[in-house]
């Protein structure tokens, strides 16, 4: 459940500077939103799958896998940040060496959102809607109620893996692979 904080409009600039009091937050549209914190399943299953794509891009030498809702910004005037569950950037988007500082200047090729009980649908497809009109490539839905991932992306119609089926990003990740059911163990 999100609860709306501010009546002003704030920046990208304003928010990452912003005291949120320890408060789980994005911004939407300009607007501070409040989010609830995510069940201790949930946290479980952001480590599981930030392990699995870290070990695979360090292996391979592809970019940088981020986690822990660090902010992507979806769009400008007004500004929304959000805070994927995981992300990818390759050294294309975000080159090898120093980090930038603030939030990243390019959105990342793949994020991947991790549904809670309480997620409601209109919400999830909205916000994936946001990303890719960011311009990442793939948001992965995974929902470990249904043993489903989710994948949508701009040019292709959403695909739903099912326990047995093969998860691959072969235009993001060549050579990644698993079997659904390996997220969820």
């Amino acid at each position: 459940m999100a609860t709306v904080l501010e009546t002003k409009l704030l920046t990208v600039e304003e928010f990452l500077h912003l005291d949120d009091g320890g408060a789980y937050t994005e911004l939407v549209r300009g607007r501070i939103v409040e989010m609830n914190r995510p069940y201790t399943s949930h946290g479980y299953f952001m480590a599981a799958i930030t392990s699995l794509l870290g070990n695979y891009v360090r292996e391979h030498d592809l970019g940088r896998v981020v986690t822990g809702d660090a902010g992507v910004v979806t769009e400008r005037d007004p500004d929304t940040v959000r805070g994927p569950d995981v992300a990818f950037y390759s050294y294309q988007r975000i080159p090898k060496g120093p980090l930038p500082k603030g939030y990243w200047p390019a959105a990342p090729e793949l994020v991947v959102e991790i549904r809670s009980a309480d997620d409601r649908w209109k919400g999830i497809i909205q916000k994936a809607g946001e990303y890719l009109a960011a311009g990442v490539l793939t948001v992965a839905v995974v929902d470990p109620e249904a043993l489903r991932v989710h994948l949508l992306s701009a040019d292709r119609e959403v695909a739903i893996l099912n326990r047995d089926d093969e998860l691959t990003f072969p235009d993001i990740l060549p050579g990644f692979s698993i079997i659904v059911s390996g997220l969820f163990e």
